[in-house]
């Protein structure tokens, strides 16, 4: 997904709401003529009815990743997933009208619309396809500064071409660097020729990365033209971020964290935010407690030793708690002392590899946010001994410790399992830009990926 709920996805999800509705109505009317379908229609439910198979085709879109603009730039992959999330959401629409007879819509009227609502579908899919492809369209970057910290981020924009982003072009001291990992790369001029680079490359977006700032830049310039509302001009730490949902830590200066225009937390928010948090916690240990006994059950059948496994973790403002989890490793796992812990983890028993991989092994958790320990969604609490290490090798590790650990969270969803130095930085950058840009809708997008990855088994931890 992008890092936020852009237009282009609210667009892309608006007209797949009138696609399948429209199908819909048109298989109805096809089936059963124009008074037939306003019959229908109007006098049995049949709103509800375009209402329900829209919201289940929709659902099965999302959680087969066909609002992630990333899937547009392989249309054989593109158009496997369309069929897959339609037949998908066509079978549990077929489950739905076997247990509740008054929703059925018929089988020639179901066929009809499935047909229509695909063809429709793959045709909007393949010309966004077609748009998010063409260099011609889209937001005209010109990357202004330093090789090694602009490259990173040019990088990212051809990752992403669902943000409509076209790199222009460059204008850098060491464009040589710049050209080894690019090799399409342009480089445009000097600086001092900015102003003509921009009316001649109609340039829309300046980004600018540079470390010392003082000499290097032409403000006059640079005033000029953003007062003239020629181009928009953006530091590349913040344009990074916007584009990668996560913070550049080789970018990071703590004036970007300090002067950030995240709305300060009021206590009736906190408590507030706390209470609903181990309400849901509590509904769903009780929910979940058929799981938990089955679970517990076949843990003691397959080996010896507690069900529960118990681990101190560092929690918010760098407190120690004891994490609750169920048993999913041997008994004598770390004899030899704290190991990483790994997607494929030899130590892992037979049963705990089932239960890791469907996330069942978390539910005693719901207990540790009862008790104020952790949050629904924040940064996964560390080992104390490797928050120690990673505090010493990564730059602002120890930030992540300004707000409540998370059952799941930001870095869990964008980043698979990691087990070294490197990959705790990594997590870090989507840590920093969680809680630098932390609001509820944010929350209720990493809630819904979250079981995304459970249902699919995707993702990080």
């Amino acid at each position: 997904m992008s890092t936020r709920i852009s237009r282009r996805t609210i667009l892309l999800f608006a007209v797949d709401i009138v696609i399948v509705g429209a199908g819909l109505i048109l298989a109805l009317y096809l089936r059963l003529g124009l008074d037939g379908a306003l019959f229908q229609l109007n006098e049995n439910n049949g709103w509800y009815k375009v209402g329900l198979v829209t919201l289940i085709c929709l659902s099965a879109l999302y959680f087969y990743d066909l609002y992630d603009f990333t899937v547009m730039h392989n249309r054989r992959e593109l158009n496997a997933r369309l069929i897959q999330a339609l037949g998908s959401g066509w079978v549990l629409l077929a489950v739905v009208f076997y247990f509740s007879p008054t929703l059925q819509i018929g089988r020639g009227t179901a066929l009809y619309s499935m047909v229509i609502t695909l063809v429709m579908l793959l045709a909007f899919r393949i010309w966004i396809h077609f748009l998010l492809g063409h260099p011609g369209i889209g937001e005209k970057i010109l990357i202004v500064g330093d090789a090694e910290l602009v490259i990173d981020t040019a990088e990212a924009v051809l990752r992403r071409r669902d943000f409509g982003l076209r790199i222009s072009g460059f204008i850098t001291d060491n464009f040589g660097a710049i050209k080894r990992r690019i090799p399409e790369a342009r480089h445009l001029g000097n600086i001092v020729d900015l102003e003509e680079i921009v009316e001649r490359e109609r340039i829309d977006c300046i980004v600018i990365g540079v470390r010392e700032r003082r000499g290097a830049l032409p403000p006059e310039v640079l005033l000029r033209l953003r007062l003239a509302g020629r181009v928009s001009i953006e530091e590349c730490t913040s344009f990074f971020e916007r584009v990668t949902g996560r913070v550049h830590l080789d970018m990071l200066h703590p004036s970007w964290l300090i002067y950030s225009q995240r709305s300060r937390d009021t206590q009736l928010t906190l408590f507030s935010r706390d209470i609903i948090y181990r309400i849901l916690a509590l509904i769903g240990l009780t929910l979940s407690f058929p799981f938990a006994l089955l679970t517990a059950i076949l843990i003691k059948l397959e080996s010896e030793g507690s069900f529960f496994y118990k681990q101190q973790r560092v929690g918010k403002n760098g407190r120690v708690f004891e994490l609750l989890k169920f048993r999913s490793m041997k008994i004598d796992a770390e004899a030899d002392g704290p190991v990483w812990a790994s997607s494929g983890d030899n130590r892992t028993t037979l049963v705990g590899r089932v239960i890791r991989k469907i996330r069942i092994d978390e539910i005693p958790q719901f207990w540790n946010i009862i008790k104020g320990d952790m949050n629904f969604i924040g940064p996964r609490p560390e080992r104390p001994h490797f928050v120690s290490k990673l505090a010493e090798e990564v730059p602002y590790y120890e930030l992540r410790h300004l707000v409540a650990p998370g059952l799941t969270g930001w870095a869990q969803i964008k980043y698979p399992y990691g087990a070294s130095v490197e990959d705790a930085r990594k997590k870090l950058q989507y840590d920093l830009y969680y809680i630098k840009n932390q609001t509820l809708a944010l929350d209720v997008m990493i809630f819904f990926e979250t079981v995304k990855t459970v249902l699919f088994g995707k993702g990080g931890r």
